[in-house]
């Protein structure tokens, strides 16, 4: 199970040289490809007499969702070495832009290759790397007699908590490790009745208390 990935906190930028030609890099976190298009489209009208505006970009906490464009440059040598760096660098949720200005000498295919590689590594070391947690979210909603022990529990198990109300009743938005859903409502629910774990696996919710997930279970 997929529950941690990682991608940069901030934007970055990085530059390479070669043979007069320059190439500027630039790496957002991005969620979406419209998100991703418009930083494209601003570094566009920011270097708008540059020859090439090459990128990649990958999403999802497993990577899946991808892209790699030349952007008139020749076949395969600047959409793929640019998400390669992604890649060698295990990132995901990351645009990488490598905008090349020509310097009249033509670097040929290895040439080309070697030098989005290098622009865009240059970007994602300059970059501040996170790790990201992918969480299950659930809803407590519950009685206010059971408030002291919900709390409680919420405390003790370290649970982070999303989103709070209390109106005519409480409301608890709390976020679990995904790999670790199940074992910690275990705990939780054993916290609340105040036994062990194998007599709560046994026993619903107390009354009072709606737990509800993300898919509505």
């Amino acid at each position: 199970m997929i529950d941690a990935y990682r991608t940069i906190s901030a934007a970055s930028e990085g530059e390479f040289k070669d043979r007069g030609s320059k190439f500027l890099a630039y790496a957002w976190p991005v969620r979406s490809e419209a998100e991703a298009m418009v930083h494209l489209e601003a570094l566009r009208k920011e270097h708008f007499k540059a020859r090439h505006h090459c990128f990649a970009w990958r999403f999802g906490p497993d990577g899946s969702r991808f892209r790699a464009n030349d952007d008139g440059e020749p076949s395969g040598t600047a959409g793929r070495p640019i998400l390669g760096q992604i890649d060698s660098f295990n990132l995901t949720d990351i645009v990488v832009v490598v905008v090349r200005y020509f310097g009249g000498t033509l670097l040929g295919t290895s040439g080309l290759i070697q030098a989005y590689k290098e622009a865009a590594a240059e970007a994602l070391r300059n970059a501040e790397v996170k790790e990201c947690l992918v969480k299950d979210h659930f809803l407590l909603d519950f009685d206010y007699a059971l408030m002291p022990d919900i709390m409680n529990g919420v405390k003790k198990l370290e649970l982070e908590v999303l989103q709070q109300s209390f109106d005519d009743r409480g409301r608890l938005e709390i976020g679990i490790r995904k790999s670790e859903t199940e074992a910690t409502l275990l705990r939780f629910k054993a916290q609340l009745w105040k036994v062990s774990e194998e007599e709560a696996a046994g026993v619903d919710w107390p009354a009072g208390l709606k737990v509800t997930g993300e898919d509505g279970r």
